[in-house]
C-alpha cells in the first residue's frame, strides 16, 4: 500500500490513533518550500489529541504561504464567509487545551468575535526546510509561539501537517488542501 492510499483509508474513518497517524506521516514524501506556496484550506485529522475539534469550532479556514518569510498560519471565516488573517494567541491556545467546552459549536460566536479582534495583515510565521522524524521537509515556524508545523505530501494538492508544540508531547495532525 502506498502512503496516499493509507491516507485515503484512514481519513474516511474520521480519526486514527497517534501511532497510525505517525506511521502514515513517516511514509509520506517531504515537500519543498515552493510546493507550499499559495492558499490552503484545512481541517483536523483526529487522533485523540486535546486540540481535536478545535479547528472546526473556531471557523478556521487554513493557511497561506506567500513566500518563505511571509506566512499567514491562521486564516478564519467570518459570519459572511469572508476569509481573514489572525495573529496567533498563546492565551487562546492555553485556554483551548485546558477547557474542553471551548471546542463546542456553541462557542463559535465567541471565536468569531475574538478572531475579529486579532485580525492582522502582518506575517505571523515563516517557512524553512527542517528535519523532523528523519526527513527534511517544509516546516512552518510560528513567530511568537513554540510551534513548528511540518508538512508531508499526500498528493499534488494535499498535505498532512504535524503540529509540534513544545508544551505537548503528543503531536496534533491536520490536513491542508490547495485552493
Amino acid at each position: 500500500m502506498v502512503a496516499s492510499e493509507g491516507f485515503t483509508t484512514i481519513l474516511p474513518k474520521g480519526k486514527a490513533t497517534t501511532e497510525e497517524a505517525l506511521t502514515l506521516f513517516d511514509q509520506l514524501d517531504p515537500v519543498t518550500l515552493g510546493f507550499m506556496q499559495g492558499r490552503w484550506q484545512g481541517n483536523g485529522f483526529h487522533t485523540g489529541h486535546p486540540m481535536d475539534g478545535l479547528l472546526e469550532a473556531t471557523n478556521w479556514y487554513g493557511k497561506e504561504f506567500v513566500n518563505p518569510d511571509c506566512v499567514h498560519p491562521l486564516l478564519f471565516r467570518n459570519g459572511n464567509g469572508a476569509i481573514f488573517k489572525v495573529a496567533p494567541s498563546r492565551l487562546m491556545m492555553d485556554l483551548a487545551l485546558r477547557l474542553p467546552f471551548l471546542k463546542t459549536a456553541s462557542m463559535k460566536p465567541f471565536y468569531t468575535l475574538f478572531s475579529s479582534l486579532q485580525k492582522t495583515e502582518q506575517s505571523q510565521a515563516r517557512l524553512r526546510m527542517m528535519e523532523h522524524r528523519n526527513q527534511v521537509s517544509a516546516t512552518m515556524i510560528y513567530d511568537n509561539l513554540p510551534i513548528h508545523d511540518i508538512f508531508r505530501k499526500v498528493d499534488e494538492d494535499t498535505v498532512l501537517g504535524l503540529m509540534d508544540y513544545k508544551e505537548l508531547l503528543q503531536p496534533f495532525f491536520f490536513v491542508l488542501r490547495r485552493t
